[in-house]
């Protein structure tokens, strides 16, 4: 599937500047709370998917349509997010990542995909620059 570049971003009146000046410097922190939850999210959707009840859960209707379907859900919630990172509020920059963070769970699923393997890949990659890990990619 081929997807169409993005087109120029227009930004409010002083959005570039502010964005130009904010502070980059601030850690991500520490993951113990997000790894805790999106532990708990794959359960839910593991659950959810498990149970098939396409009438009482949205993940589960995401799922029985296949592959397409999620993938097609998660290039929508990475471009929302894409464009919240340049034009919006930290709160509602933290909710578009939230979204495709359960978007990007549940086509793992579809595909059939454990996030033990997407985190052995992770793993390996470890100590490596990005530029090292992708010029060793086989591609």
């Amino acid at each position: 599937m081929r997807v169409p570049p993005c087109a120029e971003l227009v930004f409010p009146p002083g959005q570039r500047e502010r964005l130009n000046n904010m502070n980059d410097h601030t850690p991500l922190g520490h993951a113990v709370k997000l790894t805790n939850i999106l532990e708990a999210l794959a359960a839910t959707i593991d659950a959810r998917a498990a149970a098939g009840d396409t009438d009482a859960s949205y993940t589960a209707k995401l799922i029985a349509k296949g592959p397409s379907k999620t993938a097609k859900k998660l290039i929508e919630e990475a471009g929302e997010l894409g464009l919240a990172l340049v034009s919006e509020e930290e709160s509602a920059v933290a909710a578009e990542a939230a979204d495709l963070l359960y978007h990007l769970f549940v086509a793992l699923r579809s595909r059939g995909i454990a996030l033990d393997r997407v985190a052995d890949i992770l793993a390996n990659r470890q100590g490596l620059s990005g530029l090292e890990e992708k010029a060793g990619r086989d591609v």
